[in-house]
């Protein structure tokens, strides 16, 4: 028998007896687990998730379940194919056993394993003061309960919503306030809201938009304090710089922490920005050596990208969570020349206050910014982003239909400025310092991070983007 015959037999045998867990009953997870028998795997599959429910999606959460338009158990994910699995909901994961390949579970149990995807995304940081995060009136959001409960304090009618954090969450969540007519603050440490994620220049534009809209924007101040009254119930934070404001709903926007906390002992790569690996979803082990039976895939997964110097990219995107875990998935059963990588160019968007907002590559990682077309002043325009003479990112306030051009750009790693994209240009397109933070500066919690070359540092921090 050949050595082709033999693989050829061994992945064979994998494919109709091996065992795989998924950990995280996430939109990655699900994906995975439909891929993974879309790839022809018919043995022993479990979904292991720490919520009760199944997945759902969390981009309609702080957009039409806020609203109320949506109910927040409307927003379950579609089967794109039946997966046939043992799903362990509600129970969390509590640690990894490499040596045994064995998931151990907050209810004593194991689950074994011969391949394992880590899927467990992130989960909201909370407002640091315990006793003042559990004040009545205190809210954040990342799940589905999340969402009902801000949407049933919204609809009530609060006299005035604070919102901590001037993101994309915290913004999305102030232009639903406005547009439910409710007074609202939004505290934003930073110069500016989406400064993190697209710069001063782009921020100074979200500032104006929020404004024109009613938003009490509150920039370069910090919250140092909430109060409660006797019946504790949130009434009133106090800013860093000695004033206050009157709010009975605050929700912390304060970003996201990844979950890997189960993964302390593993002798994975894992850390603060999420699980080393490379851009086939294998783990590092904490020596930068590629495991064999451990996959990442989601918004828990940091991977080298070639278009940014081979820094390892943390995402956390609704197309990284699909492709990235179809990519780990296709991976997990089969062999090197089939492995497949995950390369995907970042892009996000956002709906707020009327306007639309995309983007594609990784805007921080540039220093300098050009309009190439349409008005800052009517908010309609496309915006790109260069480092040393190429360009690396783009983004449009609706001017969405040109992102595909920007994106091909930025894949061939096209110069900048860019060429003309033939008509609705500025009059000025000279590029100009795209004024991100710098290193250590507080803003709001990025959406693509470039978090360095060692799984263990933070060489670098470009806080942009989803």
């Amino acid at each position: 028998m050949t050595v082709s015959a033999i693989v050829a037999e061994v992945v064979r045998n994998f494919r109709t007896h091996g065992r795989i867990a998924i950990v995280g009953a996430s939109l990655a997870g699900l994906r995975a687990a439909e891929a993974l028998r879309e790839e022809g795997f018919s043995g022993p599959l479990t979904i292991i998730g720490d919520e009760p429910h199944e997945p759902y999606d969390r981009p309609p959460l702080s957009k039409q379940v806020l609203k109320g338009w949506v109910p927040a158990d409307h927003t379950k994910l579609p089967r794109l194919r039946e997966v046939d699995a043992q799903w362990r909901l509600g129970v969390a994961a509590t640690g990894l056993d490499r040596a045994t390949k064995q998931v151990r579970l907050e209810d004593g149990e194991q689950v074994p394993y011969d391949r394992v995807l880590i899927a467990t995304g992130t989960r909201a940081r909370q407002w640091p003061n315990p006793a003042e995060a559990a004040l009545e009136g205190v809210y954040t959001l990342r799940s589905c309960d999340d969402a009902a409960r801000l949407q049933q304090a919204l609809a009530a009618g609060p006299s005035r919503v604070l919102i901590i954090g001037g993101g994309f969450i915290g913004s999305e969540m102030a232009s639903v306030c406005r547009e439910l007519d409710l007074p609202v603050t939004v505290a934003e440490r930073g110069p500016a809201p989406l400064v993190g994620a697209l710069g001063g220049v782009i921020g100074e534009i979200a500032a104006g938009m929020q404004r024109d809209h009613g938003v009490d924007l509150r920039c370069g101040l910090g919250v140092s304090s909430l109060e409660g009254d006797a019946d504790g119930h949130v009434r009133r934070a106090r800013f860093s710089d000695g004033t206050t404001v009157e709010a009975d709903v605050v929700v912390a926007s304060l970003g996201s922490i990844r979950n890997v906390e189960w993964l302390e002992g593993s002798g994975l790569a894992a850390g603060f920005w999420g699980v080393g690996c490379d851009a086939g979803g294998r783990a590092f082990d904490i020596n930068g050596v590629v495991t064999d039976s451990v996959y990442v895939a989601g918004d828990v997964a940091r991977s080298p990208h070639v278009l940014y110097e081979y820094q390892f990219l943390a995402m956390e995107h609704w197309d990284n969570a699909v492709l990235g875990a179809q990519a780990a998935a296709h991976n997990m059963v089969n062999v090197e020349p089939l492995y497949r990588p995950h390369l995907l160019l970042p892009g996000f968007w956002s709906g707020q206050f009327g306007v639309n907002i995309k983007s594609v590559g990784v805007p921080s990682f540039g220093d300098e910014i050009v309009f190439t077309q349409g008005s800052v002043e009517e908010r309609r325009f496309a915006a790109a982003y260069g480092r040393r003479g190429r360009i690396v990112g783009a983004v449009t306030f609706d001017h969405g239909k040109w992102l595909e051009y920007y994106g091909r750009l930025i894949e061939e790693s096209g110069p900048f400025p860019p060429p003309p994209p033939g008509w609705d240009r500025p009059d000025d397109t000279k590029p100009i310092p795209a004024q991100f933070p710098e290193l250590g500066v507080p803003t709001a919690i990025p959406e693509v991070v470039l978090t360095g070359h060692d799984p263990s540092e933070r060489k670098a921090l470009f806080r942009p983007r989803r």
